[in-house]
């Protein structure tokens, strides 16, 4: 048998018993532990929020709570089309507050569909006079992008306050 026919038997041997034949040494990966992944602390947040007594979950992921129901049930809820006026005060999972209407002491207005996807979903599900409280995931906020110059990081879940003041007629908008 020649040497060429000889390395070619034992190439196509090795191809055939597959890669547990190749005694390759083990690489530094092989003996690490098995590293198990860090939570986030965001998801692990909303996991733990959804089981507290009083809240609820759409399907797209908005967690809320009504903390002050409007004794009214007839009392109007707005459209995503409506413009609302509003008190609200916003805050990370750590507790840190990044915008409030109640420290500026005054109220907004804002039409529903110009507002983070939480919000315009959330706040339809209020009644006027009512104050609801809303764990916004993150793609349901600012997304992977976040807002830096606001101290909210990619994909930070939001938490809300917000009391429904009042829905606005078309066209009036007070100033902010």
């Amino acid at each position: 048998m020649t040497l060429r026919r000889s390395f070619a038997l034992l190439a196509f041997a090795a191809l055939l018993a597959g890669p547990a034949a190749a005694q390759q040494p083990p690489s530094p990966a092989d003996d690490a532990p098995i590293r198990a992944e860090k939570p986030d602390p965001q998801k692990q947040f909303l996991i733990e929020n959804a089981k507290r007594p009083g809240w609820k979950t759409t399907p797209s992921g908005l967690q809320y709570k009504a903390v002050k129901p409007v004794a009214n049930p007839a009392a109007p809820s707005p459209l995503a089309t409506d413009a609302v006026l509003v008190n609200y005060e916003g805050r990370l999972i750590d507790g840190t507050v990044f915008d409030s209407s109640y420290e500026r002491g005054e109220p907004i207005s804002f039409p529903l569909n110009r507002v983070i996807a939480g919000w315009t979903e959330g706040v339809q599900l209020m009644k006027v006079g009512e104050t609801y409280e809303f764990a916004i995931p993150g793609r349901l906020a600012y997304g992977a992008r976040g807002i830096p110059q606001a101290g909210i990081g990619p994909n930070a879940t939001l938490l809300f306050k917000v009391e429904l003041l009042e829905i606005l007629p078309p066209g009036a908008m007070p100033p902010r």
